[in-house]
């Protein structure tokens, strides 16, 4: 495996990028990116000039996952925006070698946080179906992964909860926020 950028000329990847989308979201996120068309736009959007957009490819050019990052606060924040790896590909190291390989990029152009959302739309934590407003820090302390969540595989990546948007894809479904400060540039 080898992580390079996605280049707009490279339509293959580009589709199978697209296509990771739809298939590995539509269990737990199906509203993310419902269709192909969709999918399309947000890989078409991540190959911005100023954006991040990076891809794991096999031995034979299959993508395995891709990763984006999109900046923030005159580059010194960077959002995690996607991540996404072949469903079946998933637990082998993939994701985790596409975080560290983003943060190397955001570190390269001075970036000195990555931030991320990580919806519950589906109660996967104990932050969704319940009143964020009340005891919010004490929640947040003892959010608990109840399906499957990727908040842990973040933390395990070193990202901490830096907050939560109660209600941000409807009642009782937040948005949790996580950040990782980043090494300064050597």
């Amino acid at each position: 495996m080898h992580i390079r950028d996605l280049r707009p000329d490279d339509h293959s990847a580009i589709q199978q990028a697209a296509e990771l989308l739809v298939v590995a979201f539509a269990e737990n996120w199906p509203d993310a990116w419902p269709d192909l068309d969709s999918a399309l736009q947000e890989v078409q959007e991540m190959l911005a000039e100023e954006r991040i957009c990076r891809v794991a490819l096999d031995d034979d050019s299959s993508v395995l996952g891709w990763v984006g990052g999109i900046p923030e606060y005159d580059g010194n924040v960077w959002e995690l925006h996607p991540l996404v790896v072949r469903p079946a590909m998933q637990g082998k190291g993939i994701g985790r070698k596409l975080v560290t390989d983003l943060e190397e990029q955001v570190r390269q152009r001075g970036g000195l946080t990555v931030m991320l959302g990580t919806d519950d739309e589906s109660f996967q934590t104990t932050l969704s179906g319940v009143d964020l407003y009340a005891d919010l820090w004490d929640k947040i302390k003892n959010v608990r992964n109840l399906r499957g969540h990727p908040f842990e595989f973040y933390q395990k990546c070193g990202y901490t909860i830096i907050g939560v948007m109660p209600d941000a894809n409807g009642p009782g479904k937040p948005d949790i926020y996580m950040g990782k400060r980043l090494p300064p540039k050597s």
